[in-house]
């Protein structure tokens, strides 16, 4: 690909998102593109191949906040490509435009592009044999209501590609070694120069392992990889919420001679508590009071999840649904603090009641007959609003 090519791709486009999309809206719409067109899910599909290079090239550049601005300032500069001559827009040479022609002191534009594109004649050739990192792996895990606020260590049952066990991983058959890539000297990348630029990519020769097999392993088919089945230890933190993405660095799939693994992401789904709930860094719960605790007011002792019950002051007058908060009995937030609990207190209604009860509110009914607590509403609803 040219440096021309890679200006004038509108890598928004390719990922179907917004020029103002946040960095979490890029990540997750790339996570579902990347699903759908992965090399895996479309065994023999050049086009969708070809369309998960094109995500993945156009993410590379998105996902980095720093590229990202350089991609931008680049594309309003060149009014969203390298347009010029007969074309319509402007005459221009490109070596004077990016300030790369010899005995130039430089400044011109191609330092603000210095982050997207690599000089061709300072750009130091890669080591041969460089490692390659490994898949970022991702898994699911349910834990109970108490762990999410408390944090757990769990065991999670994994299953990645792991190097062949019958190969060692070089992926040629035993008693063989493969040869080193000569398209791009072992490194795995290949350089397209354009312009005094050059732009890399993946070997396509070797798939950018930077190695070739002529004579593959039987196991792996010559990847070198097989499916390996193994038990991780997994730390889920404190205060995790339900639907959680948790990434634990370097517990993903192993690299490549040498490369560095990948992460593990695993999304954290909790299970309801009976009795408490959640909203953001505060735990709710619901707890019954009778008809005179919420009129003449009360001492009424609430539950706390994992400790000793608290007595809350309930006032006189209370209406049915008032919400009280208790200070630091919450969930864990990130500066060591806790949040709070939020107490709804609900007049339970009694069922059965004795004969001196009843009495009792027969006697508080009449005491009350010349309140109509619903007067006012039949009132307005009579004018239709028109007091108002």
């Amino acid at each position: 690909m040219s440096t021309k090519d890679y200006v004038e791709k509108d890598y928004y486009k390719v990922l179907g998102v917004a020029k103002d999309a946040t960095t979490a809206d890029i990540k997750k719409q790339y996570r579902k593109l990347a699903r759908q067109y992965h090399p895996d899910a479309n065994k023999g599909d050049a086009a969708a191949e070809e369309k998960f290079k094109e995500i993945s090239e156009a993410y590379d550049v998105l996902s980095d906040d720093k590229r990202r601005k350089e991609y931008d300032e680049a594309r309003s500069l060149f009014g969203g490509g390298l347009r010029g001559g007969a074309g319509g827009g402007f005459p221009f040479d490109l070596g004077d435009l990016l300030g790369n022609q010899g005995g130039g002191a430089g400044g011109g534009i191609g330092d603000i592009l210095g982050g997207l594109f690599n000089r061709g004649r300072t750009q130091a050739p890669p080591t041969p044999g460089t490692g390659r990192r490994g898949q970022d792996i991702e898994s699911e895990a349910t834990i109970t209501f108490m762990q999410s606020i408390e944090g757990v260590t769990i065991p999670l049952r994994m299953t990645s590609e792991q190097p062949c066990r019958s190969c060692s991983g070089t992926g040629a058959k035993a008693g063989t070694t493969p040869r080193v890539c000569a398209e791009c000297s072992g490194t795995g990348q290949t350089s397209r120069n354009q312009g005094g630029f050059a732009f890399s990519e993946p070997c396509r020769e070797c798939k950018g392992r930077g190695l070739v097999v002529d004579d593959p392993c039987p196991t792996c088919h010559g990847s070198g990889r097989a499916a390996s089945t193994h038990t991780l230890q997994a730390r889920i933190p404190s205060g995790v919420r339900d639907g959680m993405r948790i990434r634990l660095k370097g517990k993903g799939a192993p690299g490549e001679r040498g490369g560095p693994s990948g992460d593990l992401y695993v999304v954290v789904h909790v299970k309801p508590h009976p009795i408490f709930g959640r909203e953001d860094d505060n735990l709710t719960v619901t707890v019954p009071v009778t008809f005179p605790e919420a009129v003449l007011g009360a001492e009424i002792k609430v539950p706390v999840l994992g400790g000793m019950p608290v007595t809350v002051k309930l006032p006189a007058g209370s209406a049915n649904g008032r919400t009280m908060r208790v200070r630091g009995k919450g969930a864990p937030v990130r500066d060591g603090g806790r949040g709070d609990l939020l107490v709804t207190f609900e007049v339970a209604v009694p069922v059965n009641l004795s004969d001196e009860a009843k009495a009792a509110l027969e006697n508080f009914r009449s005491a009350t007959d010349d309140h109509d607590v619903r007067a006012e509403l039949l009132a307005q609803a009579k004018d239709g609003g028109a007091g108002e």
